[in-house]
């Protein structure tokens, strides 16, 4: 018998927060309704610096606090807007704004904010919430959990399909007899942080502006030199790591760089590692979603550097905008029906777990 979920994401990218109702049963996820609603652009700024700055517990909690009360409200504005009726949905599974996410420190944590209690309590529903820490607690990496939605949604497809998520991060999934999933490292957010910085947009559309712009590729060659691009599977990362003083680190010697030509090698950073990933595990085929497969010229240079077919999921039926929500509120059936994910393949953990806590 099938169930109907909202599920709530807001990624790294923080451009926006996604809605979706989808009606779920055992064999499938159906999406009914989507919409994104904006991230009020003081928050943003707020998380911002609490992610790169000093702050005190009390700016921690009042940010937990705000976020819920956010959430809460694109919620009622959703239900109300597509005219849901309450007593229909079994649950919210709400992944909350990642502040950090630090799985390899000794005492390993993620933390996402936006109170699930408060969310609860104003929309009068069950949520479930905080996905991560289970994983990390069982020895994984809490992320990415993508790869376990991309195997139910396109368990028809073939073993050598690899499936892309390209938000403020990027992770890759690769479906076969053993699920597989890790961060490729940045999607969107280094992209994102310069094309502000320079013209006060929040994004690039279509990747214009990288277009039009020269890659250098001494600089590229620094950043690809990074570490973590040279660890294995599985691997997580976040803004935490990727972030404008990661980048700082590698431009005292380029500052006379145009700003056009750092988008352009921005753009080549995020598409090189993606390829270099989706080409080691000799896939043939690279379904793309998240908000990066609106960017153009991003899907034109993952067609170059792949040479195999690349395509938006919207071309499989699913919807590239709101293919994470959906993750999120097939988690919270997982969790309302007691059902581990399959996931340590993906994240390393010593076993598969019950993900998430319910609240209300």
């Amino acid at each position: 018998m099938s169930e109907f979920y909202i599920g709530v994401m807001s990624g790294t990218s923080m451009d926006g927060i996604d809605l979706v109702l989808c009606e779920i049963d055992a064999r499938s996820c159906k999406l009914i309704h989507s919409h994104e609603y904006p991230f009020p652009k003081e928050l943003k700024e707020e998380i911002l610096t609490a992610i790169t700055g000093v702050v005190t517990l009390r700016d921690i909690g009042t940010l937990d606090t705000k976020l819920g009360h956010l959430f809460a409200h694109a919620v009622d504005r959703f239900i109300s807007e597509k005219k849901i009726k309450s007593n229909t949905i079994s649950a919210i599974g709400l992944h909350g704004q990642t502040l950090w996410h630090e799985p390899n420190a000794n005492f390993a944590f993620s933390m996402q904010l936006g109170s699930a209690s408060v969310v609860s309590a104003k929309t009068g529903l069950c949520v479930v919430a905080d996905f991560r820490n289970m994983d990390i607690a069982n020895g994984g990496q809490g992320a990415p959990f993508a790869p376990a939605f991309h195997a139910f949604v396109f368990d028809s497809l073939s073993k050598n399909t690899a499936v892309l998520n390209i938000g403020g991060m990027a992770n890759i999934t690769l479906l076969g007899d053993t699920l597989k999933g890790w961060d490729t490292g940045p999607g969107n957010v280094l992209l994102d942080m310069w094309i502000r910085k320079c013209t006060g947009e929040n994004y690039d559309k279509d990747g214009a502006f990288a277009k039009s712009g020269k890659v250098n590729e001494e600089l590229l060659g620094k950043l690809l030199a990074d570490s973590y691009f040279k660890k294995t599977p599985p691997k997580s990362t976040g803004r935490e790591y990727f972030n404008e003083s990661w980048l700082g680190l590698h431009l005292p010697i380029f500052h006379t760089i145009k700003e056009e030509d750092m988008q352009a090698t921005l753009l080549e950073l995020t598409a090189r590692t993606i390829a270099h990933d989706a080409l080691s595990a000799k896939s043939e085929l690279l379904i793309v979603c998240g908000g990066g497969a609106k960017n153009g010229f991003l899907m034109q240079r993952l067609h170059e550097l792949c040479g195999i077919k690349v395509v938006s999921s919207d071309t499989y039926g699913i919807n590239a905008d709101a293919l994470e929500a959906m993750a999120f509120a097939w988690l919270a059936y997982k969790r309302i029906h007691r059902e581990e994910v399959n996931l340590k393949s993906v994240t390393g953990a010593n076993k598969n777990s019950l993900l998430g806590g319910i609240y209300g």
